[in-house]
């Protein structure tokens, strides 16, 4: 396979001890099968029901996937300022452009510590919910 972006023969290598992916040597980006984007959201948040929507506002570009050769489309990342590429044709996976991993990370991090201080708030408002109703049925 060749990398959608500079054509160099892309390389395979364990990224940090998790998920073997293709990597380009030339450009540093990196493709990854259509299971692995997943498996590196989960490094920082496995929660998949509270990650959000994967792809939004998507547009065809002219690099080509490394295995059909078909355009990749780009995409918004979960609605934060991170463009990235799939295979929308037939749903081979997702190039990321260097450093784009280290930003995905970043973004599912900042996740947890939102979905957590939002559980964190809906439990401690249940509770004073719950207090203020024991209260208010109290027979005098």
């Amino acid at each position: 396979m060749n990398c959608p972006k500079c054509n160099t023969e892309l390389a395979k290598k364990y990224y940090k001890g998790m998920i073997e992916v293709d990597s380009c040597p030339n450009c540093r980006g990196m493709w990854l099968d259509f299971n692995e984007l997943d498996k590196l959201e989960d490094a920082a948040f496995d929660d998949d029901a509270h990650k959000g929507s994967l792809i939004h506002h998507q547009a065809k570009t002219e690099f080509p996937c490394p295995h059909c050769g078909t355009a990749l489309d780009e995409f918004q990342y979960r609605l934060y300022d991170l463009k990235l590429d799939y295979c929308v044709e037939n749903s081979h996976g997702f190039w990321l452009d260097a450093g784009e991993d280290e930003r995905v990370i970043a973004a599912m991090q900042k996740r947890s510590t939102e979905v957590k201080r939002k559980l964190d708030a809906e439990s401690e408002w249940k509770q004073a919910l719950k207090g203020m109703h024991s209260f208010l049925t109290k027979k005098k």
